[in-house]
């Protein structure tokens, strides 16, 4: 397989996407593929929607582009709610014999963009 066939290939994955906002951040969205989002109110089975979309690439040259939002929404699925890896915070002070150690798990909610 020469180098241009693998560009393909890639580029085609690409074809269709969105990016939507959710708990104040923004996220990819490709029908069919999992993403890790900030907890939602929603048990695992549950449908979603997603009506801030900012941006929704469609073909080779559709592209919609939201001022600030587009009026479609992206549907998906959850798949589960978990917790996400520990992140540790630790203080020091110098000197003073005072370290505090302290670990958190943020808690997101896995969903499966079902459409576009």
């Amino acid at each position: 397989m020469n180098p241009k066939q693998k560009s393909d290939k890639v580029t085609a994955a690409f074809e269709k996407y969105a990016i939507i906002q959710t708990g104040g951040k923004q996220y990819q969205a490709l029908e069919g593929k999992t993403i890790a989002i900030e907890k939602l109110d929603a048990k695992a089975g549950d449908n979603v929607e997603f009506k801030e979309v900012l941006l929704r690439k469609l073909g080779d040259d559709q592209v919609e582009i939201g001022q600030p939002y587009l009026k479609t929404a992206v549907k998906a699925k959850v798949v589960k709610q978990m917790k996400g890896p520990k992140l540790i915070a630790f203080k020091f002070k110098r000197r003073k014999k005072y370290a505090r150690k302290i670990g958190h798990r943020q808690a997101i909610t896995v969903v499966r963009i079902e459409s576009i």
